[in-house]
């Protein structure tokens, strides 16, 4: 089975980069693309009471510091001709909006990284990756 169009959902945490270096090495490997997604939480929209402006703001000084990242990550596989695409959603549910973007794009393999959470954390915090494994239709690549 060859994987030519790979998604990596990225939270610019050490488990989501280590996550795109194993994508990184199958898409040299197969001579896939890779498509970088972050989500960014809106949680104004959660709250009855909030200031829109600065909601804004911080969607804004979120996405820069993400573009940021995922340029970095962009440069490391356009040295060795893997061609990688980059969206930024603002996100209502992170797991509905990477399954829903997974699904729409046809992506043949998924690579997340894990926090690895358990016990009480798991509970309270739910889990990105457990959420995408029973979601999505294609195989799920989940790295520690």
């Amino acid at each position: 089975m060859l994987f030519q169009n790979i998604l990596v959902p990225v939270d610019l945490s050490s488990q989501s980069i280590r996550a795109f270096k194993v994508a990184f090495d199958i898409a040299n490997k197969y001579q896939s693309r890779i498509t970088l997604l972050t989500c960014i939480e809106d949680y104004a929209l959660n709250h009855l009471y909030y200031v829109s402006g600065t909601s804004s703001q911080q969607l804004k000084k979120q996405s820069k510091v993400v573009k940021k990242h995922h340029e970095k990550l962009t440069s490391l596989a356009k040295k060795i001709n893997i061609p990688v695409k980059s969206k930024i959603l603002t996100s209502e549910s992170v797991v509905n909006d990477i399954v829903t973007f997974a699904k729409s794009r046809k992506h043949d393999l998924v690579v997340i990284g894990s926090h690895g959470r358990t016990g009480f954390d798991k509970l309270l915090l739910g889990s990105v990756a457990n959420g995408v494994v029973h979601r999505v239709k294609c195989p799920v690549l989940i790295v520690k």
